[in-house]
């Protein structure tokens, strides 16, 4: 089996010491299953039935691979898990559909998302002081423009001003962009990687 590592930023409610020992394997069972070879892990837990938001990420030798999720809870943890790692590796649009061969290869990462907290501001300045890199998943809405970072892209974009031009960019906005009815939502989330693929 694969050894999970946990890092709970904010752990996003009552949730196990060892929700990774969970999580992972389901994760893995059902893009196993979703790719044409079956298998199972244990889902008897009963904090599984909770409703909850997750994101599944993939990465091979440390690059995305694919990264489906869900910013608000409306299904148990367990549906919203498995459904996202199978859209994860079948739906990502920025990437072909993951092959059975690749799963061989492939980390899964599972983050247990927090709720929502609308931050308030009257500009931009206003709105970046009030980001903790590291720390923050940010959700940003302009109409209908959308997009968010988990907390792990502060990884490779460590700059709250870049973190921000980069987020516009993915809404398919200007870096530059800005207007008054720009909403921003934050969240915090509890990760756990598989450190070995098994």
């Amino acid at each position: 089996m694969a050894t999970d590592s946990a890092d709970a930023t904010n752990p996003s409610s009552a949730l196990p010491a060892d929700v990774g020992k969970t999580l992972l394997p389901i994760a893995r069972a059902a893009t196993s299953t979703a790719l044409g070879q079956a298998r199972a892990a244990p889902e008897d837990a009963n904090w599984l039935q909770e409703l909850g938001a997750s994101f599944v990420t993939l990465t091979q030798h440390g690059q995305l691979r694919g990264c489906i999720g869900t910013l608000a809870a409306h299904r148990t943890l367990l549906e919203d898990v498995k459904a996202n790692a199978v859209a994860a590796a079948l739906h990502d649009p920025r990437f072909a559909a993951l092959t059975l061969a690749e799963l061989t290869y492939t980390h899964i990462e599972v983050s247990v998302l927090s709720s929502l907290q609308a931050l308030h501001f009257d500009s931009e300045t206003v709105a970046l002081a009030q980001l903790q890199p590291g720390v923050d998943g940010v959700v940003f809405e302009f109409g209908r423009y959308r997009s968010t970072f988990l907390p792990q892209v502060w990884e490779q974009l460590p700059s709250v001003r870049e973190f921000m031009a980069h987020l516009k960019g993915k809404a398919g906005l200007p870096s530059d962009f800005w207007d008054p009815a720009v909403r921003l939502q934050r969240y915090s989330v509890s990760k756990y990687k598989e450190t070995q693929v098994p």
